[in-house]
């Protein structure tokens, strides 16, 4: 049998087809966003007729308002069905359906209401033609004049892969890069409108506070001429470095070298995390990869919230939930989840009956092929950590969720510098640390309990934003941001990546390994590395996974070699750690986007 698909029959059935899907369509092409990446528009040049043959009166159909992030104009919209299935399927919310029959039929939701999910900017990459289009971005700029940059998010610590488009020197949009291991084709809105962020309340210049109180601006020699002239007035001991959340591998080994160079070990990650002993990868990574949760029946979930402290996780959870119907049981603060789950209990208690075998959940994870245990940062500021991650290795042996072959034991981190800092060496939970410092370096660190801080302690703010820690800092030193910079982040399951510059830097503002650099030889303890292959170079010594980028290295080493825990389980309940899923860094606070979300989408 022959199939022949461009006789001239056939070319008549596609343009026949394109005159269908185009009847009551509207002639917007010229004002649309999706003009120049539309599917419609590339179907009709390849396959339409060059006219139309109808005659009748094209229908309207009234614009939805979805919120602050989706813009609709459903007059455009083909009926397609991918932005409903999107939203049943994928974000796990029924917002979204077709309404009416015939020529009446619509695309909206079924009472009038936002679209709440933490992934609905998705719908504007799935939708062929322009009925959903980004609201932001709304007349600010054709895809033809954007210039596209592969790299990665920094928001979270999944480590999501996006493109920055940008023109000149502003970025313009945000947009998801295919990765099926860590988050296949989609992104958290977080991710996907945080970029306004990037360039409000910049810091443009080294400053220096006054006598008065004020900030001026400075050069970079004073200002570093200031603070190595206060370093040589401090012991060794009364120094501490901060690194903060959304610090790159570089920046953090430089910030670890000079303070050792100072001689302090004083050096210290910005967040809660887990605490030693931390020598083992394996005690504070997603052992189990993100992608390998697919292959999970059974998933537990103790003091963690995926769907806001990492939203791809949970759209994987979600997807093995509906393919494989594995069961998820959650113990710690009432959430809302977007699958079926079984919430066992608020308090680490319930986790003890199941160690202890007396719990009726133990039944499940006995029979369980592939059990998955996922702790999260509901576990990491409390005093009794130690305990309760011994407790959860103790369900981990008992019920074989570690194997030769499967490893279903995992952390999940809450911040993208998290994974490499503990890599490196640097300790979380810097609170206790700072209460007797003298001289404090913030590197990027804005959520720092700052009333911890000695009235008389001399505190530097090196960072992109003035967010919260500026108004506690003596000098400021102004760096670039993500989207300016090439630097290392390794994500929660361990893999390492680059993010690649964008845009250039703001102001006089400088990368944050580089002013270290600069403030080491000031001082008299100069780094040894001056180009950025160099610090590199120096991380492979310290930590030789930072350097094998877009690989998982996993760690193939027991825990059980980790030493007996003699603390108590303690039996207050779990705590929400993230309250606003919107605004989590700098950049998000400093985001107008992210501050409508915040104000619309979060109202009870």
């Amino acid at each position: 049998m022959k199939i022949k698909t461009n006789t001239p029959v056939a070319k008549k059935a596609r343009e026949g087809v394109m005159e269908f899907l185009l009847m009551n369509h509207p002639l917007d092409c010229p004002i649309c966003d999706q003009g120049g990446e539309c599917d419609l528009q590339d179907q009709s040049m390849a396959f339409g007729a060059d006219r139309g043959r109808f005659t009748e009166m094209k229908r309207s159909v009234v614009d939805k308002n979805l919120g602050p992030l989706v813009k609709t104009v459903m007059t455009r919209c083909i009926q397609c069905t991918r932005c409903v299935r999107f939203a049943s399927e994928v974000a796990g919310v029924q917002d979204l359906g077709m309404l009416g029959r015939g020529s009446g039929e619509e695309i909206g939701t079924y009472v009038e209401k936002l679209m709440t999910s933490e992934l609905s900017g998705n719908v504007i990459d799935i939708c062929p033609v322009g009925a959903l289009t980004s609201k932001p971005f709304a007349f600010k700029a054709r895809n033809w004049e954007l210039k596209g940059t592969e790299t990665i998010d920094v928001t979270d610590a999944v480590g999501s892969n996006i493109r920055v488009d940008s023109r000149g020197p502003e970025v313009m949009r945000i947009v998801p890069r295919l990765n099926e291991d860590i988050n296949e084709e989609w992104i958290s809105d977080k991710t996907r409108f945080c970029y306004d962020g990037l360039k409000r309340q910049r810091l443009n210049d080294p400053m220096i506070r006054g006598t008065d109180g004020r900030f001026k601006a400075v050069t970079w020699r004073d200002a570093l001429a200031v603070v190595a002239e206060v370093l040589q007035q401090v012991k060794p001991e009364e120094i501490t470095g901060v690194a903060g959340k959304l610090s790159d591998a570089e920046s953090m080994m430089a910030l670890k070298d000079f303070v050792n160079k100072m001689g302090s070990d004083k050096v210290l990650c910005e967040g809660n995390g887990p605490s030693p002993p931390v020598d083992l990868r394996s005690n504070y990574l997603m052992n189990t990869s993100i992608a390998g949760l697919e292959k999970a029946d059974v998933f537990l979930l103790v003091g963690t919230q995926p769907r806001v402290e990492a939203a791809m996780v949970n759209a994987r959870i979600r997807k093995t939930v509906r393919a494989t119907q594995a069961k998820v049981a959650y113990i710690g603060p009432p959430t809302d989840f977007n699958y079926d789950h079984e919430h066992l209990g608020t308090g680490p208690q319930t986790l003890v009956e199941i160690a202890e075998g007396r719990h009726p959940f133990c039944s499940t994870l006995q029979s369980a092929k592939n059990p998955v245990i996922i702790a999260g940062a509901g576990l990491f500021d409390r005093e009794d950590q130690d305990a309760l991650f011994s407790t959860i290795e103790t369900v981990a042996k008992k019920f074989n969720v570690v194997r030769p072959d499967w490893n279903g034991l995992n952390v999940l981190l809450l911040h993208a510098a998290q994974a490499a800092a503990l890599d490196l060496g640097l300790v979380a939970n810097p609170t206790e640390s700072i209460k007797s410092t003298k001289f404090l370096y913030l590197m990027g660190a804005d959520d720092v309990d700052l009333d911890k801080v000695p009235d008389d302690a001399f505190v530097v703010y090196q960072g992109h934003h003035g967010d919260k820690a500026v108004y506690r800092a003596n000098v400021i030193l102004p760096s670039s941001a993500f989207s300016e910079k090439e630097g290392t982040y390794e994500n929660t399951e361990g893999c390492t990546q680059w993010t690649i510059p964008a845009v250039p830097t703001v102001g006089d503002a400088r990368d944050d390994w580089k002013i270290l650099r600069a403030l080491s030889e000031v001082a008299g303890a100069q780094l040894p590395y001056d180009s950025l292959s160099g610090v590199r170079d120096r991380i492979s010594m310290v930590a030789p996974n930072l350097v094998h980028v877009d690989e998982r290295e996993p760690c193939t080493i027991s825990s059980e070699v980790k030493p007996p825990v003699k603390q108590q389980v303690s039996s207050t309940p779990f705590k929400t750690v993230v309250e606003n899923f919107y605004m989590t860094d700098a950049i998000t606070r400093a985001s107008k986007i992210m501050a409508q979300c915040s104000a619309t989408l979060l109202k009870k």
